[in-house]
């Protein structure tokens, strides 16, 4: 590993490249006990009471509102954007129409170029061409409805199964589009027992309480924008190419975020829009984007069509694997929905195969949203994997178990670690496994049929680099300031457990403060790698800070103790405000290096699921369901808890109710808003139970955790799946599974 400690006065920088395994972590010899445990978040008062301030919250002098002008159409070229009547209405103030071209986020894959002022070329229905400003936001709201947008319509691509046939190979990127070992369609025909099935998962939405929203303020050439964003270092250069000005001349403030899933990633619309008004105007300008306009023109996670092919032995032993995708996105984006991204290491298969490709639509950006990938491919993987153990004979946990990887299948590398077959073994006790009837609908009680289904999770592991300052004052508190946010996954709380664990202190003797650009640039929140990463650079710049508090001490840093505010070594106890004198500031960084190649880092799950299905209406109901996970050292067994429940609850979503609707004649999204477009609902979810496995990655990151926010979606909607085959004896691989889709093949009443 590579580790600088470099001396600046009362300011040290320390920085770690994961080059090597880091078996040594403080937090396991910690005294404090607060790592692990199930706190609550810090911040979880602000909420409740109202008093966190969110993007559309912040009270600015002189402020304007804005609404955003959508196109209505689907493709063509705008000829004129007809503003007279809505200018001389009451309160407006203007109408600006040299809109920049939506930003096409370069973190979902898109462009990475400023855009050309004014929009001329649209490609979607509910572009935004244009951004009305007034005095109070009912009078730009009425104004925005009498802008009129003048257009020449261009021939699109708004059905998705008329242009499969055309679909393009994404270049490859970090993720690559196609691997390929062995042969596949040898090991296909030489099989004892064979798979080979389509899968669809249509295009979905993120969903999130807090719709985007920016507030834009110029002040003296630069521009200061609260905004609800995930990723505020990497925000700020996006947003900055898009105004064409500086990187130090944007700030973005983002402290709390109502939710973001993938959507807020990367700037929006209404960031850019408000920002141009702003400054235009020379006041502050007020965008919160509506319900109906984040459906419209923010981001969507791509429709899929997916193809496994399972080739297996007479024991049940895979020889082959094809995990073929179609997904879609708009011409001249790259970003494709990696479904096969699991399917790359969850199985042995000496033949294997994984392909994605991009069908050309005029409909709405695709890019990530919660677990990108994983989400719906494990969907397919996991469906396909109950059929095969059908078709053996097998107990699909026997089955997985037959087929567990000695190393990564793809790229020859030992696991960090693995416990998959550990949260099955462990998930089966639990949940009453051993006590399912093998056979498919053969527990019916009435009208309703019974059934349990189990599925795999698993998730790649990643490190981003993130940095993090701690300042440990006069008076024995520690400020942690890095620009990481908090969208609801608790990373106020966990950064606090952190600090206060390696620096033996207090809870309440810790300040976190985040979401500010002008802090260290973190991570953000995205790829489930924000606790791992962030955590890492906290913890990082507290190690530093013991090392400075040993030398003030006069003793060296493995004697010394720190618990409850003081430093114990050689039969002393000094405070450490004692100590740290008129205060001393460590800053961290962490990059990933040669451990991510040298072995797959990944986190695993496996979920159970018990179903009901109604012979007569067909309806669906989930009576419970169980998820077991290992995912390194767990920071705060409650904040984990949250996430895995909040992702089996995607899961229910994206296997019984979830799915965006495109218009075949303009491809517009039909069901924009949260009463057409069915996320579940508190009626739709069972008791949910979330169990961990102990575990310690040292290859992952100086902490030995690893991210879980995403697993615990993966593979949840195969588990329901599953379960509805073994209740019903239906199989449907056309998501989500609608009472429609089961009726007709149920038995008779």
């Amino acid at each position: 590993m590579t580790l600088i400690n470099k001396v600046l006065g009362r300011e040290d920088t320390r920085s770690l490249t994961m080059n090597e395994a880091h078996p040594h972590s403080w937090l396991d010899a910690g005294t404090q006990g607060v790592i692990g445990k199930p706190l609550d978040r810090v911040e979880g008062p602000l909420k409740v009471s109202g008093q966190a301030t969110y993007a559309a919250e912040y009270p600015v002098e002189r402020l304007s509102y804005g609404v955003l002008v959508r196109a209505p159409f689907g493709s063509g070229k705008i000829t004129d954007v007809v503003a007279d009547a809505a200018r001389s209405l009451p309160g407006v103030i203007d109408v600006i129409t040299d809109y920049p071209s939506f930003i096409r986020n370069p973190q979902q894959g898109g462009e990475k170029k400023a855009p050309t002022q004014g929009v001329e070329k649209v490609d979607y229905h509910g572009e935004i061409v244009a951004i009305v400003v007034a005095e109070t936001f009912e009078a730009a709201r009425d104004a925005a409805a009498q802008v009129k947008v003048e257009y020449e319509p261009r021939e699109g691509s708004y059905v998705f199964a008329a242009h499969r046939d055309q679909a393009d190979r994404p270049p490859p990127d970090q993720i690559p589009p196609h691997m390929a070992k062995g042969d596949l369609d040898t090991a296909m025909a030489d099989a004892a027992f064979s798979i080979d099935e389509t899968y669809t998962t249509p295009s979905q939405n993120s969903a999130a309480m807090e719709p985007h929203a920016s507030i834009a303020e110029w002040k003296d050439g630069a521009l200061v924008l609260h905004g609800s964003y995930q990723m505020v270092a990497s925000d700020q250069m996006q947003l900055a190419a898009a105004l064409g000005v500086g990187k130090d001349k944007v700030r973005i403030i983002s402290r709390y975020v109502g939710g973001g899933f993938g959507s807020k990633l990367g700037i929006a619309p209404e960031s850019v829009a408000a920002a141009i008004a702003a400054k235009r105007l020379d006041r502050p300008v007020k965008v919160a984007m509506a319900r109906q306009q984040v459906f419209d023109a923010t981001v969507r996670r791509s429709n899929t069509e997916q193809r496994i092919r399972l080739a297996a032995d007479a024991h049940g032993k895979l020889t082959g694997l094809g995990h073929e995708t179609l997904a879609s996105n708009l011409p001249g984006e790259d970003y494709f929905e990696p479904a096969g991204i699991g399917t790359q290491f969850a199985y042995a298969a000496e033949n294997r195969l994984i392909d994605h490709k991009l069908v050309r639509l005029n409909w709405l950006l695709s890019g990530s949203m919660r677990a990108p990938g994983e989400a719906v491919g494990m969907l397919a993987l996991e469906a396909a994997m109950d059929e095969l153990a059908y078709k053996v004979g097998i107990d699909p946990i026997e089955l997985r178990r037959r087929n567990e990887p000695a190393i990564d299948p793809t790229n020859d590398v030992p696991f960090s670690t693995r416990q998959l077959i550990p949260c099955l073994d462990k998930g089966a006790d639990l949940f009453g496994w051993s006590d399912r009837k093998a056979e498919p609908a053969g527990d019916r009680r009435g009208e309703w049929l019974h059934g349990t289904g189990v599925a795999a999770a698993v998730r790649s592991n990643m490190l981003q680099k993130s940095s993090a300052t701690v300042e440990l004052t006069g008076e024995g508190r520690a400020i942690v300031s890095t620009d990481m946010t908090d969208i609801g996954t608790g990373t106020y709380t966990i950064l606090a457990q952190i600090a206060a664990e390696t620096l033996g202190l207090p809870l309440e003797s810790v300040t976190v403060q985040l979401g500010d650009g002008a802090a260290p640039p973190s991570a953000g929140s995205g790829g489930s790698w924000g606790a791992g990463s962030s955590g890492s650079s906290v913890y990082l710049a507290c190690e530093g800070l013991r090392e400075k508090l040993a030398k003030a001490m006069g003793v060296e840093v493995e004697a010394m103790t720190l618990k409850d505010g003081r430093a114990i070594a050689e039969n002393r106890a000094v405070d450490i405000a004692e100590l740290a004198g008129d205060g001393m500031t460590v800053t961290g960084t962490i990059a990933p290096g040669k451990q991510e190649k040298l072995h797959r880092q990944a986190s695993y799950g496996a979920h159970f699921a018990e179903v009901k299905v109604n012979v007569t209406t067909g309806e669906v109901r989930v009576e419970r369901m169980l998820g077991v996970f290992s995912a390194g050292r767990i920071l705060n067994e409650k904040t984990a808890r949250s996430q895995c429940l909040g992702g089996m609850t995607f899961g229910i979503g994206a296997a019984l109710t979830e799915e965006l609707v495109h218009d075949p004649r303009n491809g517009k999204v039909v069901n924009r808003d949260l009463a057409e477009y069915h996320v579940p609902v508190n009626a739709d979810i069972p008791q949910i139970e979330v169990a961990f496995l102990d575990e310690r990655d040292i290859h992952a990151n100086p902490i030995h955790a690893k991210g879980i926010g995403e697993l615990g979606i993966s593979g949840a909607g195969a588990a329901i799946a599953n379960a509805i085959y073994h209740a019903t004896g239906v199989r449907v691989r056309d998501y989500p599974i609608t009472c429609d889709k089961l009726l007709a093949e149920l038995p008779a009443v």
